[in-house]
């Protein structure tokens, strides 16, 4: 029984990550096909408020400026999309697209008048939705992510303050608006997923039957009594 349940876990898991894999490998296919055909697709990306690039809300999180981002933010999206599916099966989907979708239009809307390529929301959307996620449903299991996700990218909060970074081009926008999504997704689906263990304490009743064997259904026969006895006082030295 033990060896099915561990076999039964894998597959679990396997599935769990085998979408954020396609994903991340699709990714790396639209880089490989810019660099070998020298057709570059950063112009897709979201320039906010411009009506012709409205549609780019869906294309932008699949470019990226060169190899060293799209490393940087392979590894990220990989596992908190994987956890994302293992731990809310039923609602990865939902939560992946409506981060996606809202994390871009958000954008478009509310960005800087730039181009704006990366998944980077899509990641920070996914760490947002984990953590809170995790604390809303005082779940251990999900506690535990939340710790693991702060543990690993807890220096994604200074992608807020580009000023730190004034030698890159960073979206911070982008960021800010995926981790509101990935909150608002947390709120809305608080009440899916993992569920927190409850404890159950043992009834009243149980312990009186315990205190039972103890008791003695013989009340004293006071018939034995000496009439003639007297209290037996003791002096203190």
């Amino acid at each position: 029984m033990i060896t099915t349940n561990k076999h039964q876990e894998r597959n679990e898991l396997l599935k769990a990550f085998f979408y954020p894999l396609i994903f991340v490998l699709i990714l790396w296919m639209i880089k490989a096909i810019e660099l070998i055909f020298h057709f570059p697709l950063t112009g897709a990306g979201i320039i906010p408020r411009n009506l012709a690039h409205l549609p780019s809300i869906l294309s932008m999180p699949l470019l990226h400026a060169d190899i060293a981002h799209l490393f940087s933010n392979s590894g990220p999206l990989f596992i908190l999309s994987g956890f994302i599916f293992y731990f809310y099966r039923k609602i990865a989907w939902k939560v992946i697209v409506w981060i996606y979708g809202l994390s871009g239009l958000w954008l478009w809307i509310g960005g800087r008048d730039a181009l704006h390529i990366g998944a980077s929301g899509l990641i920070y959307g996914f760490a947002a939705f984990l953590f809170f996620g995790g604390i809303f449903k005082r779940s251990t299991t999900l506690m535990t992510v939340s710790l693991v996700i702060i543990f690993l990218y807890g220096s994604m909060v200074w992608g807020f303050f580009p000023e730190f970074f004034p030698e890159k081009n960073i979206s911070w926008e982008g960021h800010l608006f995926g981790f509101i999504a990935g909150i608002l997704m947390a709120v809305y689906y608080r009440n899916e997923g993992p569920k927190a263990k409850e404890y159950h304490w043992e009834d009243d009743d149980d312990t009186e039957d315990e205190n039972a064997y103890w008791v003695s259904d013989n009340s004293a026969d006071k018939t034995m009594l000496d009439k003639d006895a007297h209290p037996t006082h003791f002096k203190r030295g």
